[in-house]
């Protein structure tokens, strides 16, 4: 005989079965995560440290056979004559540190953009000048090791944090916000009757942009501020240059929520698929931690997601010291992606949810 536990519980069982989303986002979004964090920390082999040899490095030629291949294992090591140059790849990130002999010094010029990939380049490298020293049977040290940031000193980790965390906020709240309205509005009948309206339908969209990228200015505003008076953070010279860059952020990742809002059912779907779509986006374009120790191929996956360009844009230009030129490429992507989406979102509006 049932009960009536039973019988509610096998309800809500059904209940739970017949809804898709739910589904989803109890199963199969977390084993995407499971996945994610999968490819990023397990995979085969160590990833070499990128290093640039400017000029002879002694310390190289005194290390015994077993040692420098040790070494090799640890650093893909490229070479160049231009100091400058070679500094300038390691402030944008395209290289871990810069090597170089200053008389019996190993002088290494490194970055602060990634801490754990700076520490491990630091500790691997003193570690083979302690060994080259103890190679050298009871001699006095030929070596010694010296480690200088690219950047300014006085930088904080609050530099490298800020640019990611905001990217983040920004599409989060983009993306949101215009899947929720877009589904709200044609849920309450409200689009059909703006439809009618003497009022044109570019008024109303320009309204609701302006909204969004006033709450985005509003939300650097606050990032920045907080960032400031709380934990020290020094902004570039070209600081204000992220301004236009965070704008048309915003209409990319509005255009992503019109596509969400355009394709879902309910206001709900809308904004479950928006977060479906930023949040592992946020994992895989740096905005919680860098991806420089992921395999490749994510690493090349993520190229391909707005967001990462986003961060990169506002990282080169509020830490890395970049010129205007650093948002040319950034903004024409992200440009892109928001006309893509747009059309995609308009080919499959619908004016009824029905």
């Amino acid at each position: 005989m049932t009960t009536p536990f039973w019988a509610i519980a096998v309800a809500i069982v059904k209940g739970f079965a017949r809804d898709r989303a739910a589904v989803f986002f109890a199963l199969v979004f977390p084993l995407m995560f499971l996945v994610l964090f999968g490819g990023i920390f397990t995979f085969d082999g160590t990833s070499r440290l990128d290093v640039i040899q400017v000029g002879d490095v002694a310390l190289l030629d005194s290390l015994p056979p077993g040692a420098r291949e040790a070494f090799d294992d640890t650093f893909e090591v490229s070479r160049s004559d231009d100091l400058d140059a070679a500094l300038a790849e390691v402030r944008q990130g395209d290289a871990d540190a810069v090597i170089e002999m200053q008389g019996g010094t190993l002088v290494a010029h490194y970055t602060q953009t990634d801490q754990v990939k700076a520490a491990m380049t630091q500790g691997a490298l003193r570690a083979f000048v302690d060994g080259a020293n103890v190679a050298s049977s009871g001699r006095p040290p030929q070596f010694d090791f010296r480690a200088e940031q690219v950047e300014d000193e006085s930088l904080q980790a609050i530099q490298f944090v800020t640019p990611g965390l905001l990217g983040w906020a920004i599409a989060m709240s983009a993306s949101f916000g215009a899947a929720a309205t877009l589904q709200g509005w044609r849920q309450s009948k409200l689009m059909r009757r703006l439809q009618l309206s003497p009022v044109p339908a570019r008024t109303i969209v320009g309204a609701r942009v302006l909204v969004t990228v006033l709450v985005a200015l509003v939300q650097m505003a606050i990032f920045l501020g907080l960032g400031f008076f709380a934990f020290g953070l020094q902004l570039n010279g070209w600081w204000w240059m992220s301004v236009p860059l965070l704008v048309v952020g915003t209409l990319c990742f509005m255009s992503l929520g019109l596509l969400a809002g355009a394709v879902a059912k309910s206001t709900e779907g809308a904004v479950n698929m928006a977060n479906f779509l930023v949040l592992p986006m946020a994992f895989l374009s740096g905005s919680f931690f860098p991806l420089d120790g992921a395999p490749a191929w994510l690493q090349n996956i993520s190229l391909a997601l707005p967001l990462r360009h986003l961060n990169d844009g506002m990282l080169d230009l509020m830490v890395r010291g970049a010129g205007p030129s650093a948002v040319v490429v950034p903004m024409a992507i992200l440009l892109a992606f928001t006309l893509v989406m747009t059309g995609l979102a308009a080919r499959l509006f619908r004016w009824d949810a029905d």
